[in-house]
């Protein structure tokens, strides 16, 4: 039996996503090859890429308006190092909004004055920071559009005349916004793009090449840009499979379309939580995550047989984080309403048999 995913990352993909993607590792469209053992030179791959990256930018409607699209390695974990090594010359502005947030301010501290602008760290992080100032001095302004491990998500971001950084591992091609509006977007594949092994970036070349420092290759933003994100040999088969994802976000009507039934997930279980009196969710009402749903029994004693009814259900992935505890229903893009629904009848069924 095909389980219900709610795994938080890496987790669920269309399923003609992961059928194409099986068949073009045993041989990639008729040519006689694997995709995984073909040169990432050769002009299949290349125009694997090129597609992967065009769509990237078609979607986001950032199309001839000076951004790049890259597809690199080493997750966010690397983009923390690389985005204040190629941007921050001297003071960088960020919003402490949980555990990746403050791993990425971590990494910025190497390379200027780093200031926590705001935290939600008073509250275990159940809530996202808000009103508060933006120096008009920094070299960049970061945030974290959302936070898988405690369920909050930005709704409005802030307007400021700085350039902005955001972390969107969790969110991306989810909602429909205004992308223009950030300088640098990166995101690990492993949410609603691909299988982990690629990172998105997608940066504005205006802002490139303006730190004093000298910077390495393999970690300098302008090098990728010139050679067409293929600087060294990229993550072949997490492109491939980011390239198809894409694909079937725009023939399902783009990021318009997906926000519609993500919303529609949202609204089913966030009204199961609110209503059913042995659940309780984690994140502040206003702030709640489309993406990851977090909450926790109001009674402990019901953990075992809540946990049997779930599994029986043919349901995984739904455990919280060890920092928050209880539940966490990550529900990015692939997942199904039908998915949510089977989720929400447990918990109703719970109610009924308590």
């Amino acid at each position: 039996m095909k389980k219900h995913n709610f795994s938080a990352g890496p987790c669920i993909l269309p399923q003609e996503v992961m059928r194409k993607a099986a068949e073009a590792v045993i041989e990639l469209d008729g040519i006689g090859l694997s995709l995984i053992e073909i040169s990432h030179r050769s002009t299949e791959f290349v125009a694997i890429m090129d597609r992967a990256r065009s769509l990237v930018l078609e979607l986001m409607g950032l199309e001839n308006k000076g951004y790049q699209a890259l597809f690199l390695q080493g997750g966010a974990s690397m983009e923390f190092l690389m985005a204040a090594y190629n941007l921050l010359e001297t003071k960088a502005g960020y919003v402490n909004t949980g555990a990746w947030s403050a791993k990425a301010i971590k990494e910025a501290k190497l390379f200027g004055e780093v200031i926590e602008l705001a935290s939600s760290e008073d509250k275990n992080f159940n809530y996202i920071p808000k009103g508060y100032t933006i120096p008009d001095d920094l070299d960049y302004l970061h945030l974290t559009s959302n936070n898988t491990i405690f369920g909050t998500q930005i709704k409005e971001f802030p307007k400021t005349n700085v350039s902005v950084v955001c972390d969107m591992s969790s969110d991306i091609f989810s909602r429909q916004m205004d992308f223009s509006q950030f300088d640098l977007i990166y995101a690990g594949a492993q949410k609603n793009m691909g299988p982990a092994g690629t990172t998105l970036v997608v940066v504005k070349e205006d802002i490139l090449g303006k730190v004093s420092r000298q910077i390495p290759s393999m970690l300098d933003y302008k090098v990728h840009i010139s050679k067409d994100s293929m600087f060294n040999t990229p993550p072949v088969f997490p492109v491939y499979v980011s390239m198809l994802t894409l694909q079937w976000l725009k023939d399902l009507g783009g990021i318009a379309a997906i926000e519609e039934l993500n919303e529609k997930k949202a609204r089913l279980i966030y009204s199961e939580i609110e209503l059913n009196p042995l659940f309780k969710g984690f994140a502040a009402k206003e702030d709640r995550s489309n993406m990851n749903a977090t909450f926790n029994l109001t009674d402990d004693s019901l953990k075992e047989r809540f946990d049997a009814m779930w599994k029986e259900a043919g349901i995984s992935g739904v455990n919280g984080h060890r920092s928050v505890g209880g539940y966490r229903a990550s529900m990015y893009n692939a997942l199904s309403l039908e998915s949510v629904g089977t989720l929400v009848d447990v918990m109703s069924e719970l109610e009924r048999k308590a």
